[in-house]
C-alpha cells in the first residue's frame, strides 16, 4: 500500500468522516483552520479527489441536492484501510522537517546584522499574530472533542516553542522582542488571590468592554453578549500590536450581577437576573480602537447589541476570594462573605456582585474552575 502524502491524507480523512464534496471539504477545512498544520489549497482539493479516485481509494455519486449537480466523495474499502493504515504510521512514526529557517541561519553571515535582527523580528511578530489568530479560530468553535482540541494545542505549542527559540536568538545576537504584557501578572493581587481566606484590595478604575442583559446565563442572550465581548476584545488586541507596538494577552471575563430582589439568587430565580458581561481593556485602548474593533467584529457577528460599549469602572475598596469549583457551589462562600466576614470587619455593600472566570467550563472539569469572588465595600 503506498503513503499518502499530507494532502491526500488531509482529503481522505475528512472523507473518512463522512461524504462530502469539494466545496463542503474547502469549507471545512477553512473552519477547523487545517491550513496552519498542513499544506493544502483550494485549487488542489479536485486535483487530489481526482488521484485518490484513480487510485480505487474514493468513488463518487453525482447528487442534484444542491443549485447544480456535484460530485459527492466517499472512500471505498481500500480507502478506510489506507486511512487507518495512514493515520497509525502518522502518530506513531517520526518524520523530519527540514525548515528554510534553518538554511537561512546557517547563510547568516551573508546579511548585515542589522538586517538579520529585523528579519528575525519580522518572524517572531509573524508567529505571535498566528498564535493569536489560531487561538481565537480555536476559541470560536468550543467545544470541541478532545482529540480536535489537541490539533490546535500542537500548532500553538509549535509555534510558542519557536518563538520562545527567536527571543533566544535575539539576545544572543543583539536584537531586542516586543514585551508582552501579563495583566494577570502584573495585577496579581486583584487576578490571583487566595483561595483560603477573604482580601481587602483598592480596585483601580479600569476601562472595559461591556454588555448587559438579563435572564439566565444558558439563555441565548447571554451566549451572544459573550461572543461580542471576545468578538470586540481580539481586533482590538491585534491592533494594538499591529499599529501601537503594544501587546498583552486578553483577559479573562468578567460579570457583575445583581437582582431588585436579592432572594432571586437563593431560589435561582434565573429570570430575574440582571447582569453586566465584560472584559478589562489596557488603558492606551481608545475609542477610536474600540470602535474599529467592533467594526471587524460586525462583520462576523452582525448587529451588535445595543448596550456595547467601552467604559471605564471605578469599584475601589472590595473584599474578594478565591472560589475553586462548580459555579454552583459559590454560594457558601458568598454567604460567609456577606455575613461573616464583611460585618466583622466594619464593611457593608457597595456595588454588584462581581465574578471574574479564570477557568473555561468548555475545557476544565467543574470541580477545576477557578472563579475570583468580589464584592464592592465600604466602611460602616
Amino acid at each position: 500500500m503506498r503513503e499518502l502524502t499530507n494532502v491526500e491524507f488531509a482529503v481522505l480523512s475528512l472523507l473518512g468522516e463522512t461524504p462530502r464534496h469539494g466545496y463542503e471539504l474547502e469549507q471545512v477545512i477553512e473552519e477547523r483552520g487545517m491550513r496552519e498544520w498542513t499544506e493544502i489549497g483550494f485549487s488542489s482539493i479536485y486535483y487530489v479527489l481526482a488521484k485518490l479516485e484513480k487510485a480505487a481509494l474514493v468513488t463518487h455519486r453525482t447528487t442534484a441536492d444542491h443549485a447544480k449537480a456535484a460530485k459527492v466523495f466517499t472512500p471505498t474499502d481500500a480507502g478506510y484501510r489506507a486511512l487507518v493504515e495512514q493515520t497509525r504510521r502518522a502518530i506513531a512514526e517520526p518524520h523530519p522537517v527540514y525548515p528554510s529557517l534553518l538554511l537561512g541561519m546557517a547563510n547568516w553571515p551573508a546579511l548585515e546584522p542589522t538586517d538579520g535582527l529585523a528579519a528575525l523580528q519580522t518572524r517572531r511578530t509573524t508567529i505571535a499574530e498566528t498564535i493569536d489568530l489560531i487561538t481565537e479560530r480555536r476559541n470560536e468553535q468550543q467545544p470541541l472533542p478532545d482529540f480536535v482540541d489537541m490539533l490546535f494545542e500542537f500548532s500553538i505549542g509549535q509555534l510558542e516553542a519557536e518563538q520562545l527559540w527567536i527571543d533566544g536568538a535575539l539576545s544572543k545576537l543583539g536584537g531586542k522582542t516586543m514585551d508582552k504584557v501579563d495583566f494577570k501578572k502584573t495585577l496579581k493581587h486583584l487576578y490571583r488571590p487566595s483561595a483560603k481566606e477573604f482580601a481587602i484590595v483598592e480596585v483601580p478604575e479600569m476601562q472595559f468592554v461591556k454588555v448587559d442583559g438579563q435572564g439566565d446565563p444558558d439563555a441565548e442572550d447571554y451566549q451572544r453578549a459573550v461572543e461580542w465581548l471576545y468578538g470586540v476584545s481580539y481586533p482590538i488586541k491585534f491592533m494594538s500590536k499591529k499599529e501601537l507596538g503594544r501587546d498583552y494577552g486578553v483577559l479573562p471575563m468578567e460579570g457583575l450581577w445583581w437582582a431588585e430582589d436579592n432572594a432571586a439568587f437563593i431560589d435561582g430565580d434565573r429570570d430575574s437576573w440582571q447582569w453586566t458581561m465584560m472584559i478589562m481593556q489596557p488603558d492606551w485602548i481608545t475609542a477610536e480602537l474600540f470602535d474599529a474593533g467592533a467594526a471587524k467584529a460586525e462583520k462576523k457577528l452582525g448587529t451588535p447589541p445595543d448596550s456595547l460599549r467601552l467604559e471605564s469602572f471605578d469599584e475601589g475598596l472590595s473584599v474578594q476570594i478565591m472560589h475553586i469549583g462548580p459555579y454552583s457551589e459559590e454560594g457558601p462562600t458568598i454567604a460567609r462573605m456577606h455575613e461573616e466576614f464583611m460585618p466583622a470587619n466594619g464593611l457593608v455593600e457597595n456595588g454588584h456582585h462581581h465574578e471574574i472566570y479564570l477557568g473555561d467550563p468548555r475545557r476544565t472539569a467543574p470541580e477545576k474552575l477557578k472563579t475570583v469572588l468580589r464584592h464592592p465595600v465600604r466602611k460602616v
